[in-house]
């Protein structure tokens, strides 16, 4: 299974501002940490805002946050959320699909691997922040 790059910057915006709790951050700087289209990230940004795992502030001094803990986001929730479809195969249009167990098998490893990301929360990935801080922030900054 591979995720969108929808799931995947959703992923990053969220670590990104759970390595920065007690900050408010902008989309500007999670894309130019990560190398990514702001443009697409707003896109992003909003519909994570919309689910209730992240929280805005406008204006001048505004930016964005987690809405709740990292140990309350669950990353099992945030995948489901953000993917559109989990067909791993167009079984749907497959004149054998009646007669075959692909379908099955499929949708087997797809609970499986659903229910490997639930195990887990934010919180539990940011295990490394202080290294992932320095990642996003450069070699010579002091860490936030």
């Amino acid at each position: 299974m591979r995720l969108t790059l929808y799931t995947d910057y959703a992923m990053r915006t969220l670590l990104h501002l759970g390595a920065r709790p007690d900050e408010l951050c902008s989309i500007a700087e999670i894309a130019r940490g990560h190398g990514i289209s702001q443009n697409h990230l707003m896109k992003v940004v909003n519909e994570l805002g919309r689910a209730g795992f992240v929280a805005s502030l406008r204006g001048r001094s505004g930016g964005i946050r987690l809405a709740r803990p990292a140990a309350e986001i669950n990353v099992g929730a945030v995948v489901r959320h953000m993917e559109e479809d989990f067909d791993l195969a167009d079984c749907g249009h497959c004149v054998i699909a009646p007669a075959c167990g692909l379908s099955l098998v499929l949708g087997e490893a797809l609970g499986a691997f659903l229910a490997v990301l639930d195990r887990y929360t934010l919180a539990d990935l940011l295990g490394r922040r202080q290294e992932m801080l320095r990642l996003l922030i450069g070699e010579g900054a002091a860490p936030a």
